[in-house]
């Protein structure tokens, strides 16, 4: 009788630790008491709005903005506060009373609130960022409440990088009413700027970006926009001086060669010269 190993099943081959922890989906830069904390577009989407910033009729010296920075509010409740994603203030000095770096904005002790503010939407922050979310009895106020109702923020910017949709909101009449887009922009005469989205790409990544504009649509650049500006002038003004010395030569060998064929036909041109 013929005998057969006994067959063995062979177990496939473990993962690699990669394909079985946790991703950075799974993992995200929160925290379960203070929802939509930063990630990288929290970075650097309030940076191209902070290098962008620069209201036209302002002293760029009174002009501040700031990002992920603790405002507080309230003088019966001084340890309550707001964490804008972005905020921009004209009418104050870039460091608290011209001496120090801000540790934080508090309202009672600065010259003026916030002009605009810009939340970027998160899971978990729509309903409060939005003014669906309803104050509990014994708890802060909302960031709506507060931005409406406390501080008076003129413009109250609210943009997703999940669906790129830009909602904004101008305090009238006590109260915040929706912004209708002009070419596709919001108008801030007040600053002489308007804020719109823009297809480009910033630190090198290409998307949908929230930037600042003039009033009448042109690109407010950032420094690294401004360098190579500089860079294409300088690079155009050089040619254009090349240009200018060739066609010098060219005209200069053209005029020898008129005056040698003059010279031929016994005509001289110094003569022609003192004529003209």
């Amino acid at each position: 009788m013929t005998t057969f190993p006994k067959y063995i099943p062979q177990s496939d081959p473990p993962l690699p630790p990669w394909e079985t922890l946790p991703t950075m989906y799974d993992l995200p830069s929160d925290n379960l008491e203070e929802p939509g904390l930063p990630d990288y577009f929290h970075f650097l989407q309030p940076l191209l709005l902070y290098l962008t910033f620069q209201p036209i009729n302002w002293n760029p010296e009174l002009v501040f903005s700031a990002a992920d920075l603790n405002l507080y509010y309230d003088l019966q409740h001084p340890l309550w506060y707001k964490r804008p994603d972005w905020f921009g203030v004209v009418g104050v000095q870039k460091q608290y009373q011209g001496e120090d770096l801000r540790l934080s904005y508090v309202t009672w002790q600065e010259p003026a609130n916030p002009f605009v503010i810009v939340e970027l939407l998160s899971p978990g922050t729509e309903d409060e960022d939005l003014g669906n979310k309803q104050n509990l009895t014994d708890k802060p106020p909302t960031k709506w409440e507060v931005y409406e109702r406390i501080l008076r923020v003129p413009y109250y910017i609210v943009f997703s990088r999940y669906t790129d949709e830009l909602q904004a909101f101008q305090l009238v009449g006590g109260h915040y009413e929706p912004m209708n887009l002009t070419d596709g922009r919001l108008l801030m005469p007040e600053i002489g700027l308007s804020l719109g989205l823009w297809q480009g790409s910033f630190r090198d990544i290409e998307r949908l970006w929230l930037r600042w504009f003039t009033l009448a649509g042109e690109l407010i650049p950032e420094p690294t926009e401004e360098a190579a500006a500089a860079t294409e002038r300088a690079m155009i003004a050089e040619q254009e001086a090349r240009d200018a010395k060739q066609e010098a030569e060219q005209a200069k060998t053209k005029a020898a060669q008129l005056a040698e064929r003059l010279r031929q036909l016994g005509v001289n041109p110094d003569d022609l010269e003192e004529l003209l």
